[in-house]
């Protein structure tokens, strides 16, 4: 019985995974808010019933893609502000790990940059729920910087959320570099991510001035 059951788990996985893929790739062309349920079942193959055994409706399916494309990518975003190296090792480092992730999940990219201010509710505030977790997060790594000593916290949750919003920035302007072939593009992009990073280096140097 066990067996059987641990089957039927890993299968009920599969579907709902499959769903989401779905889902994902159907969401390169469109919005969340007209994106529907059948388009996606059809796209997997399964009966549109089928859905609600995973999903209680697309919002529900849209705050599963917003975990997916986010939850991973916590520790990332604490490494892009480690403090280890100095400020220009750091910030190119940054540029690469933002760079390298769009590059690997540039539909996770478009669909966090399209629904961040989409028409779904429920989605924008899982969104907005997980970038306040990043600002979080990076307010304590920049906390274990010598840079920080003196900063009241608000202080420090502002810059946090400064970076974290640059970080998406950089990310949906390498997103638009994806589909050319010549190099410029890409080259232009690293170097103007990497400006808007030494710019809120420097500032955070003087802030205290």
């Amino acid at each position: 019985m066990s067996h059987t059951l641990g089957i039927r788990q890993v299968q009920k996985q599969k579907t709902r995974q499959a769903l989401l893929d779905a889902a994902l790739g159907l969401l390169e062309e469109q919005s969340l808010s007209s994106l529907g349920l059948r388009e996606v079942t059809r796209a997997v193959g399964v009966a549109p019933t089928a859905f609600y055994r995973h999903f209680r409706s697309t919002a529900d399916l849209g705050i599963a893609l917003v975990e997916e494309a986010l939850g991973s990518l916590h520790p990332m975003i604490r490494t892009t502000v480690s403090a280890d190296g100095d400020p220009d090792e750091r910030i190119a480092r940054a540029v690469e790990l933002i760079a390298g992730h769009v590059a690997a999940h540039p539909a996770h990219v478009r669909f966090i940059a399209r629904e961040r201010h989409g028409g779904v509710q429920p989605v924008r505030e899982a969104i907005q729920d997980q970038l306040a977790r990043f600002g979080e997060e990076v307010k304590r790594e920049l906390a274990k910087d010598p840079l920080s000593e003196g900063w009241s916290d608000e202080d420090l949750l502002m810059l946090a959320n400064l970076y974290v919003d640059q970080m998406l920035m950089i990310a949906s302007l390498f997103l638009d570099t994806l589909d050319k072939e010549a190099g410029d593009d890409r080259r232009r992009v690293v170097q103007d991510a990497t400006r808007r990073m030494r710019l809120i280096s420097i500032g955070r140097r003087h802030w205290l001035d």
